[in-house]
This record gives C-alpha cells, sequence and structure tokens, in this order.
C-alpha cells in the first residue's frame, strides 16, 4: 500500500516512495543502476551507462519544441545511510520506511534520501508525463556523489550533450544557487597498543545523544553539538582528574554529516566511583546550559559497563584527546563578499577504533581554493604534531558564480511570474557536482534548486511537503521557457 500516494504532484511523489525501496548506499549503487535502466526499457526510452555507473536516459522534444535548446537534469543516484542506534536495517538490502508527519514526509529511525531521491523522481516523472512542453531533455544520474564525487570526477568528455545543466539537488525552494564550496577529506590514524586492565578497575560508558547532526557544508554555521567533541571534552576531565583509561571510543560516521551520537567505554579505580559521578552531573548540566538554544533534546548518560578485554596505552591516548581537542569544528571564515555566506569550515566527523587504530574523520571545505588548503593543512599540523599519520584526499573545486547566466534569468523570471515574488539567488557552502561537470563541459550554463529538506544526512532528514509542488511546477516552467538553439 503507498504510503505517500494521495501528495501531490502524485507522479514525483509515487517514484520517490518507488525509490525508498530501493537500496542505495554509496558505492553499491548497482540496485539503482538496475531500476533506472530497467526504467527506461519499460518507457521506451534511450539509455545508456558509462563504465563508472552514471546513467543517461533521454526524451525527446514534444510537439512543437523541437527547436529548442536541449536541457540536461542532473540528480545522484546515492544516500547518506545514517540510522538511530536503537533503528535496526541493513541499508545494502532493506528498504527505507517513509510517513508523513503534518507537513514533513520522514523515514522511520533512518535518513530517508530525499537527498537526492527527490531530485531523482522529479526526473522520472518528467521522463514519463507525454503532456508536458519542453525541448529537448537528458537525465543525468551520477553515482556515489556523497563520499567522493566519483560519478562526476569520472564522467566522460561527450556522455552528454546539453549546454544547459539544472542539478536538482538543493535544499531551500524559493533559493536559486549559483555557486557552491570545495571540499578535501583529510583522515587521521593512530596506532595504539594494548594493555592489561589496572587492578582494582571498575568499567563504564559515556553516552552522548539526541543532537540535531545535519549536513556538514549547508548546517555548519548553526551551532550544533558535536557529539565528538563533546564526549572527548568528558575523557579529557576523567583523564585529567581520574587518571580515567580508555578502551574504545565510536562516535559519528559519515564524513559531510555533523555527528550527532558518540559513546567511549573506560576504566578508572573504583576509588574514584563516586566522585566520577559527582563530575558527570556537573559536566551534564554545563554542557546542557551552553547548547539548550540549539540542542534541545541532548541526552549525556553515565552507566556501569562489563569490563573491556583491553585499554589503549597511555601516550596515545593522550594524542588522541589533545587532538580532538584542538581540532577546530565549524565555521573557520566567513565570506567578506557575500553577506552571512560560510567561506570556510571544518567538520570533525566521526572517531572510530578499526583493524588496530583509531580513525579520526574529518571534512574541510571553502569557496576560496586558498582557503580550502589552509584549513586543510590546519588540521593536519594538529594530528601530525599528535603523532598520527595522515590520509588526504584528492578534493574538488568549487563552482564559481555567474551571475549573468542566461538559465539564471530564466529561473528568476519564471519563478517570478509563477509565485509573485523574486527567488533568493546565493551560493552554498556545501558541495555540489557543478565544479567538476565545467572541468570537462567548460561551455555549461547552470543553476542548482530543489525543494526544502532539513537535517538531510540524518535519522531527522525530513522533506516538507508543499515545497515539492512549487518546485516541480517552477522546473516545469523553466523548461517550457528555454530558449531555441
Amino acid at each position: 500500500m503507498s504510503v505517500l500516494g494521495n501528495l501531490e504532484p502524485k507522479n514525483v511523489w509515487k517514484y520517490f516512495e518507488d525509490i525508498t525501496k530501493v537500496p542505495r548506499p554509496s558505492k553499491k549503487e548497482e540496485k539503482i543502476i538496475a531500476f533506472l535502466l530497467d526504467f527506461a526499457k519499460k518507457n521506451n526510452l534511450e539509455a545508456k551507462r558509462d563504465k563508472i555507473g552514471n546513467v543517461l536516459i533521454k526524451k525527446p522534444a514534444s510537439k512543437g519544441f523541437e527547436n529548442r535548446k536541449s536541457v540536461v537534469l542532473q540528480s545522484h543516484v546515492d544516500m547518506v545511510c545514517e540510522a538511530n542506534r536503537d533503528t535496526v536495517i541493513d541499508f545494502d538490502n532493506d528498504p527505507i520506511t517513509p510517513y508523513i508527519d503534518g507537513e514533513w514526509v520522514k523515514a522511520k529511525g533512518t535518513s530517508l534520501g530525499a537527498d537526492d531521491g527527490i531530485g531523482m523522481a522529479a526526473s522520472l516523472a518528467i521522463l514519463t508525463d507525454n503532456n508536458l512542453s519542453h525541448g529537448p531533455i537528458e537525465c543525468l544520474f551520477t553515482v556515489d556523489e556523497e563520499t567522493g564525487l566519483t560519478g562526476a570526477f569520472e564522467i566522460e568528455e561527450g556522455f552528454f550533450e546539453s549546454k544547459i545543466l539544472l542539478n536538482l539537488d538543493s535544499e531551500d525552494e524559493g533559493e536559486i544557487f549559483i555557486g557552491c564550496a570545495g571540499g578535501i577529506d583529510l583522515v587521521a590514524n593512530f596506532a595504539f597498543t594494548k594493555e592489561n586492565i589496572l587492578k582494582d578497575s571498575i568499567a563504564y560508558k559515556f553516552t552522548v545523544n539526541g543532537l540535531q547532526g545535519g549536513h556538514s557544508g549547508d548546517e555548519i554555521h548553526k551551532g550544533f553539538g558535536n557529539s565528538n567533541k563533546i564526549a572527548n571534552r568528558f575523557l579529557n576531565i576523567i583523564n585529567e582528574k581520574f587518571n580515567a583509561r580508555l578502551s574504545v571510543f565510536d562516535g559519528g560516521n559519515k564524513r559531510n554529516a555533523i555527528p550527532r551520537e558518540a559513546e567511549f567505554i573506560f576504566t578508572i579505580n573504583k576509588e574514584f566511583e563516586q566522585d566520577l559521578q559527582k563530575e558527570f552531573e556537573v559536566f551534564r548540566k554545563n554542557i546542557i546550559n551552553e547548547i539548550i538554544i540549539t540542542e534541545k533534546n541532548i541526552n549525556l548518560s553515565l552507566s556501569s559497563e562489563t569490563m573491556p578485554e583491553f585499554v589503549i596505552d597511555l601516550k596515545t591516548q593522550n594524542n588522541l584527546i589533545n587532538a580532538i581537542y584542538a581540532c577546530p569544528h565549524g565555521v573557520h571564515a566567513w565570506s567578506p563578499a557575500i553577506p552571512d555566506f560560510v567561506e570556510t569550515s571544518n567538520n570533525l566527523a566521526s572517531v572510530k577504533f578499526i583493524d588496530n587504530k583509531i580513525q579520526v574523520v574529518t571534512s574541510q571545505r571553502s569557496s576560496v581554493e586558498s582557503g580550502k588548503k589552509d584549513i586543510n593543512n590546519m588540521v593536519k599540523s594538529v594530528f601530525v604534531l599528535a603523532g598520527a599519520d595522515i590520509e588526504i584526499g584528492d578534493g574538488y573545486p568549487g563552482w564559481a558564480p555567474n551571475p549573468k547566466s542566461e538559465i539564471l534569468t530564466i529561473a528568476e523570471d519564471t519563478y517570478e511570474k509563477l509565485f509573485g515574488k523574486k527567488p533568493i539567488v546565493r551560493a552554498i557552502h556545501a558541495g555540489l557536482e557543478c565544479g567538476l561537470f565545467l572541468e570537462k563541459y567548460p561551455d555549461l550554463d547552470m543553476i542548482s534548486f530543489g525543494p526544502t529538506l532539513r537535517a538531510v544526512h540524518s535519522p531527522d532528514e525530513r522533506l516538507e511537503i508543499k515545497t515539492v509542488k512549487m518546485w516541480y511546477e517552477h522546473l516545469l516552467e523553466v523548461l517550457k521557457n528555454i530558449p531555441n538553439k
């Protein structure tokens, strides 16, 4: 039975619900690729797949629009797979479970995948609606946007023909994006030695959860709590006061999601048990007082734990604590040219014990290339001083704004015609694939727009129902007004 079947526009929501049933984690997109190719075959549409997995589906112009310029509608097929700790799901095989909550569509216990499932759904709706007015259309579905922009990096020259690209991967209805930040990732690895538990020790687990999380680019400026920073802060206190010994730290997941949950297991001498509880209560009150405005649902707990098999050596423990404490998180610089626009930031994304090493994942973004390199070097310096081994990704370029864009003018005019107000035109701190397309298709004229999403990359991700209809109507009007060749 359809959950979203009564929502408008029906075809868009139909395809979105279909897409939620297809597992599509980043780098594991085989099932959604097969879904798209099967869709094209069933609807007698020309389709092809390149060697990396990108799919292109073509639709001829409607009658009377044959002489219009061709347009490529672009969305990515993968999703960030995040779940609450009490949610049991196999993202490789299980469907997402959407539901309606008032004015929003959400998912039960997991991220929704509206980033960018709703962009895909709009493309499929357009491909199957023969009552629309538009010129030639190409729908490009790229792979692995969320963990490496791999599809955009590897796209071949000449894979699509259009000189106009509409990126359907933005998250604020009524806003048109004409630029984005570039980014780069840094992973720090700490080797450690396992040591035996000291005599008269007792074990505890510290947990922080209930934070908002969200997109590490688009929401980095909102002052949300970072679970890794909060957990490490308490670890630093009990390390100094009670000689606590760390056994395991597990915080955050995806490089492009602000971490919302973290926990660590530690031991202390049982003589400090009462003092530990008092220290925790003071810490809990302090943290809640500091971030209650942005994090109303934060939860911190301290519980007895089964004795672990080992603790890590003290030198590595101290290096890890100091590095996480010193590593910047959040906005590093605001743009001097664009009011209220984040120019440079860092996300301290995850801390994991993996294969006898401690792995810390960070992600740097900037709309200025030199700023991106500077914040990357800053983070690198912190972990080098702490003795970690460093891995730095290739990074991806930003997308420089073009205020004189022809397709931007069309999008602005059609929006005002439809809704009686001007759209907001701006750049976005999040990364989009547009900058990479320009490297191989330098003549592209591009904009990015979409319906309203909130808390993407987290189990609180939600899609505002009314904005889907508004955005889709705007998209159709833009296609109807594409000029002649």
